[in-house]
């Protein structure tokens, strides 16, 4: 354990005659003193003002500056006011002298010759005040230093504790926000479902269930792979496969995939990209995503009979491509600017607010561009004055562009005729895809363990398998594929993945265990459809 360092404590002996400083240091030698020595009032004046001096011992009868009028300056400077001052006199003890020393701030008088011990008696005593002095001074700067680092402190303790109130309160806005949003689609398909339950619905009515079915579990879907991006981004678990692509191009379409629902909305949608590429290095289905999200937010915001307008161009200067995406709807204020690409983050928090969303398409625009090495920007003018969505992203030197037919494709089947066999553990989707996959022309056969799928495999000889990953029955999906490829009867069949996890782990143990493809729940429509369009023929005739 180490000690603080112990300042000296400092005397000022003041005498004209060598001999007598010499004298004085003598006696007063002791471990921690300091005696400076001065022989005029000059000196010592100066030495006070380099020191801090605990006790001046001054004599009287001096040339020049006696030690009456040293201590009179003393006296007169703020620095040197307190130090107290022992007169040491070889004159007679004339009343007048002692009162005018005491005047001049004296607290003692010694008479020469000196006695040793009553000196220094009387000096020990302003030794130890010197050091409690120090003390005193030490205490006080840990004092005011404790203070000042608790205050510190205590202003930390508020920034977190705002910080914590803010998390919090985002926190049970989102949970509120997402409880309202998945309420909001299962209401309108829970009443659907009721429709198509009802005997003998009209055409019509059974039309409108299935599309107001489709567009809601669309919704929903949508909200959980927004939820799903935001994890993978703030993960770092997000992966491009970038390649050459003419953005200008790719806006263009993007621009008219949103067209009718824009349109539909009661808005104008003008378009302004041109003609020559505009090359850059990304993943399109990203870059899609991006310019998507923007006009989907535009449209939330702008009210029917607005326009959104999305701009194209290119800058030189820094060798980027802008994406701009403007409309005339409701605007921000600046402080809702300021954390716009936020998760989580609305200009509008009430629940009944007629736009919805989560307040993670601008986040994920955020993030995706900027794993593109770009930037995204807004502005606003204000409330009603509409907002501007910009993207910054690199452009690169030329778009290969290959048209060409791809060679090396194994030959696939027509969409229908394929014998599937589902092994899924629950029964409503198990029934459902059995019932979706016999309306697409395909035979199929359910299962709804590891065990039964098993043995429905070896009985039935599929072309292809869709399989769950959490199975009851001994083994999971992992294990039925394993199983599948060690078997020489059920090693050709094609086996398809179907999991709620679509984490790029997850796709490489599905892979591991031997599965061809591995799709996410809920699986699209037009995805299935690809995906067993894609199954190569050579599988099925090995089994015929």
């Amino acid at each position: 354990m180490t000690t603080a360092a112990i300042d000296p404590v400092y005397f000022l002996l003041v005498d004209d005659l060598e001999e007598n400083l010499l004298a004085l240091e003598a006696l007063l030698r002791r471990d921690g003193l300091v005696l400076l020595k001065a022989r005029t009032g000059s000196d010592a004046l100066e030495l006070l003002l380099r020191h801090e001096i605990a006790l001046a011992l001054v004599d009287v009868q001096m040339p020049g500056m006696d030690g009456f009028e040293l201590a009179e300056l003393m006296r007169g400077t703020e620095r040197t006011r307190r130090v107290p001052i022992i007169f040491l006199t070889a004159g007679n003890s004339d009343w007048n002298r002692r009162f005018r020393g005491y005047e001049a701030g004296a607290v003692d008088f010694l008479h020469k010759p000196l006695e040793p011990d009553i000196l220094r008696s009387k000096a020990g005593v302003f030794f130890e005040l010197g050091r409690q002095r120090q003390e005193l001074a030490r205490q006080r700067d840990e004092l005011r230093t404790a203070t000042e680092e608790n205050a510190r402190l205590l202003r930390e303790s508020r920034k977190h504790a705002e910080a914590l109130a803010e998390a919090g309160r985002r926190k049970d806005e989102f949970l509120a926000m997402l409880a309202h949003e998945l309420r909001n689609p299962l209401a309108p398909v829970r009443n659907a479902v009721e429709i198509l339950r009802l005997a003998a619905p009209t055409e019509k009515a059974a039309y409108n269930a299935r599309e107001i079915i489709a567009r809601q579990v669309a919704h929903m879907a949508r909200l959980v792979d927004d939820l799903l991006d935001v994890a993978r981004i703030v993960r770092g678990q997000i992966r491009l496969l970038p390649k050459e692509c003419d953005l200008a191009q790719l806006v263009r379409q993007t621009a008219e995939d949103h067209r009718p629902t824009l349109t539909k909305a009661g808005l104008t949608l003008g378009v302004y990209v041109p003609d020559r590429p505009l090359p850059v290095s990304g993943d399109p289905v990203r870059l899609a995503q991006m310019v998507g999200n923007l006009l989907h937010n535009a449209g939330k915001f702008t009210p029917s009979g607005g326009r959104v307008e999305v701009t194209v161009a290119s800058d030189s200067a820094s060798d980027s491509a802008i994406v701009t995406v403007r409309d005339n709807g409701t605007g921000m204020d600046s402080n809702v600017l300021a954390g716009l690409f936020e998760p989580f983050n609305q200009g509008v928090q009430n629940l009944d607010r007629s736009q919805g969303g989560l307040g993670l398409g601008l986040a994920l625009v955020r993030g995706l561009v900027e794993l593109h090495g770009g930037s995204a920007t807004a502005e606003s003018e204000g409330l009603g004055l509409g907002s501007t969505f910009t993207l910054r992203l690199p452009m690169t030197s030329n778009v290969a562009a290959d048209h060409s037919p791809t060679a090396g494709q194994p030959e696939t089947l027509e969409v229908s005729g394929l014998g599937i066999l589902v092994i899924e553990d629950n029964q409503d989707a198990a029934e459902s895809l059995r019932m979706l996959l016999t309306l697409l022309g395909h035979r199929v056969n359910v299962a709804f363990d590891s065990q039964t799928g098993l043995a429905a495999a070896h009985e039935f000889r599929p072309d292809v398998v869709l399989s769950d990953l959490g199975l009851p029955g001994g083994t999971d999906g992992f294990g039925v594929a394993r199983a599948m490829r060690a078997d020489p009867a059920l090693a050709g069949a094609y086996l398809i993945a179907l999991s709620g996890y679509g984490q790029e782990e997850d796709r490489q143990r599905t892979q591991e265990a031997g599965f061809d493809r591995h799709l996410i729940k809920p699986v699209e429509l037009d995805c299935l459809q690809e995906t067993l369009a894609a199954v190569p023929r050579r599988d099925r005739l090995s089994r015929v």
